[in-house]
């Protein structure tokens, strides 16, 4: 198998095992589905502890509203009602008013919150250093988990306009947010490998040969912005280590240089004619008057 260590800009993401024989419309299609999904993983947990904190989301009409302007205006929210989690809600208010303050109690916030850690360790960039791979299974079975959990708390569903219900629907709108920019639709993706574009239509054999034991940094780049920057040609790790490795020969040679000094070869004791000059009376000579 080719494995696929795949960066965005200098950013590890995950490990891809493939073949060199694979079309590289079907790696990029892969890639990109990995991508993204560890991205809605990641989008659904980030939402896990607001739920768990405040309840379900508010209507967009009555989000950022104050109590007195909701009944000035004759909102009411008709999920209320319909979306109460198992074991009763226990109030605490949204300051921020996104959500309806109708809280999960303690038993089933730890449900949500241990369920996110699951799902996020399943599909975590740590396992590039463990040196695993994330697949699409890994991917689904997170999201599974992820559903389960919101199903155990909340029973009858949350709401449809709810953001952790979008995203598992597929309907989350993401326009103008900050996670926009990370998501590459999959015909947009582009894999590059040793500063070239590798081309869809072509397999992997065509760029690397039919070496199935070789290991790849490639990098998943949208489509228009350019190559991405190259590989350094030693890591921050290896750089870091020569530096020390450097620092250590430094001192072991001034320690040499001190070792190497001959200046007490001017010493009496090292004398080798002491005893002979002794017999002859020759020791404590000194020239000039006493």
């Amino acid at each position: 198998m080719v494995q696929l260590h795949v960066k965005r800009g200098d950013e590890s993401q995950f490990l891809f095992n493939t073949t060199v024989d694979e079309p590289l419309e079907t790696v990029i299609q892969q890639i990109t589905a990995i991508h993204n999904g560890r991205l809605k993983v990641g989008r659904i947990c980030s939402e896990i502890p607001e739920l768990a904190d405040h309840g379900i989301s508010l209507p967009p009409n009555m989000q950022g509203l104050t109590d007195d302007q909701i009944v000035e205006l004759k909102l009411k929210d008709e999920w209320e009602d319909r979306c109460i989690p198992s074991g009763g809600p226990v109030f605490k208010r949204d300051e921020i008013g996104r959500r309806n303050g109708q809280a999960p109690n303690d038993k089933m916030k730890e449900v949500l919150m241990k369920t996110a850690e699951e799902a996020k360790a399943l599909v975590s960039k740590k396992h590039v250093q463990a040196n695993s791979c994330v697949t699409l299974e890994m991917i689904k079975e997170a999201l599974d988990q992820l559903r389960g959990a919101v199903m155990i708390v909340y029973p009858m569903g949350l709401p449809p306009h709810d953001p952790i219900r979008m995203e598992f629907e597929e309907q989350e709108d993401l326009t103008g947010t900050q996670a926009s920019l990370q998501v590459i639709a999959e015909d947009e993706c582009q894999l590059w490998w040793a500063a070239k574009e590798m081309q869809r239509g072509k397999k992997l054999q065509d760029y690397i040969g039919k070496n199935e034991k070789t290991k790849l940094v490639v990098k998943i780049q949208r489509k228009g912005h350019g190559a991405p920057a190259r590989e350094p040609l030693v890591t921050d790790e290896q750089h870091k280590q020569m530096m020390m490795h450097y620092y250590r020969r430094q001192e072991e040679l001034k320690k040499l240089e001190e070792a190497d000094d001959d200046s007490y070869m001017d010493s009496e004791w090292s004398d080798r004619q002491a005893l002979k000059k002794q017999f002859q009376g020759l020791t404590n000579i000194k020239w000039g008057p006493r």
